[in-house]
């Protein structure tokens, strides 16, 4: 793997150097966008929009529109707008994970420490780990601010990028109506959730969805057409919640 970003951690005094590693990767195919009538690849040019030119990547500059004209921003006024926050992650507070709405979450980056036997880094995950805490900590990315929790993830410091307040909706905008539910319903709800009750396992899921669009792709190379199962919807026998509840609790998990 390749490291995209190099820096510490700060951990109250301590400072553990680090290098950034993204921990995720897409599961989707990598389809390309052609031309219908010859298959020619449709390539996206960064044009300039008074001359009609491309203009080479090197000329590109990013700038902020500011009463009627740009002011333009150099690699060193991003710096200089959180020069600590450039090179360290610095942990400011411990939370418990759990407290955490997983509508913040984002995505995840694996570290590694820049230097071999580092006792801080094996210290700050084994303490996570006892404690049941994560850090929550700023640090700078491409050029934006990110907000992070820093958690163990078997003997590795994870850092997972989370969203800022601002960044989710109100809910004020969505009309929910105040649905009474009886008692009878809700532990029949609470039997439901029982029954398919288990331990988390994501190792357990696959995407199938693009394993089968792949399939479709290979025959299709071949001239062909796979049969594809028509979906049945699945029709309930009483248009009651209770007695469906009741259904879905003989209706065996997975059936």
């Amino acid at each position: 793997m390749r490291s995209i970003w190099k820096g510490s951690i700060g951990f109250g005094l301590v400072s553990i150097p680090i290098k950034l590693y993204s921990a995720v990767q897409s599961s989707g195919l990598d389809l390309d966008m052609l031309d219908s009538r010859d298959h020619a690849h449709i390539r996206y040019l960064r044009v300039n929009e008074h001359t009609h030119k491309e203009v080479p990547y090197e000329k590109i500059v990013k700038g902020y529109k500011l009463n009627d004209d740009y002011v333009i921003l150099e690699d060193r006024d991003f710096e200089d707008a959180a020069p600590e926050k450039t090179k360290v992650i610095e942990i400011e507070s411990f939370v418990d994970v759990a407290d955490v709405n997983l509508m913040y979450y984002e995505t995840s980056y694996y570290t590694e420490p820049e230097t071999k036997n580092n006792k801080a880094y094996a210290l700050l995950v084994a303490a996570l780990k006892k404690s049941g805490k994560a850090g929550l900590a700023r640090f700078v990315l491409r050029n934006n601010e990110n907000l992070c929790i820093i958690h163990p993830v078997d003997h590795v410091l994870v850092v997972t990028k989370i969203r800022f307040a601002q960044e989710i909706r109100s809910t004020e905008d969505l009309v929910i109506d105040d649905v009474n539910v009886s008692k009878k319903e809700l532990d029949m709800g609470l039997a439901l959730i029982k029954q398919y009750e288990e331990d988390f396992d994501v190792s357990k899921f696959k995407d199938d969805y693009h394993d089968e669009l792949l399939k479709i792709i290979q025959a299709k190379a071949k001239g062909k057409r796979p049969t594809i199962k028509k979906l049945v919807p699945h029709k309930t026998k009483n248009d009651d919640l209770y007695e469906q509840l009741m259904e879905s609790l003989k209706t065996k998990k997975g059936a």
